[in-house]
């Protein structure tokens, strides 16, 4: 049975729940005031762009011009969620109180998130793909079963990180 995850709170500060992250996956990014959910919707954005485009790279019919410009827009999508995941882990540097004495995580939040957006459009890919058996009804495939497991895992790993971290036992890079 789900549950709600209230957001957690250090300091003055609060990490988005896991739920508030995955509805910021699918919002129009303008529409949160958070920082991070901003910035977690705009990498949602820049993933399934990089999707089309690694797509459109890989087509049949792709001449060498057509791939040529397709390897320099994954580049420049890849330098735009360089620029979100430091956006996002600026903010933890900036409003994250930082203990000592924690163990340090082993990516910044702004990674964890970026893994979280892209497994979220695989996920949502995956589904979009499994064929519609009636009206109302979905009959989900192997891979979009596989796919949602991993989102449901990266989600749970998420929130026992930010736990951790309100709890003091763990702490956030911060590069």
């Amino acid at each position: 049975m789900p549950t709600e995850f209230a957001a957690v709170r250090i300091g003055t500060e609060e990490l988005p729940s896991p739920m508030e992250l995955l509805r910021a996956f699918r919002d129009d990014p303008n529409r949160h005031k958070h920082i991070v959910l901003r910035a977690a919707r705009e990498l949602v954005e820049c993933h399934e762009r990089r999707h089309k485009t690694v797509e459109a790279a890989h087509a049949p019919d792709a001449a060498s011009g057509r791939v040529a410009a397709c390897s320099k827009l994954v580049e420049d999508i890849d330098r735009d969620r360089a620029e979100l995941i430091g956006r996002i882990d600026a903010w933890v540097a900036d409003n994250i109180e930082h203990r000592g004495g924690a163990s340090l995580h082993t990516e910044t939040l702004g990674a964890v998130i970026d893994r979280l957006a892209a497994k979220w459009v695989a996920a949502q890919r995956a589904l979009r793909k499994t064929p519609r058996r009636q009206a109302h009804t979905v009959q989900v495939d192997g891979e979009a079963h596989l796919q949602w497991c991993r989102l449901a895992e990266l989600t749970d790993g998420y929130r026992d990180l930010i736990t951790d971290v309100a709890e003091h036992r763990r702490r956030l890079p911060v590069w």
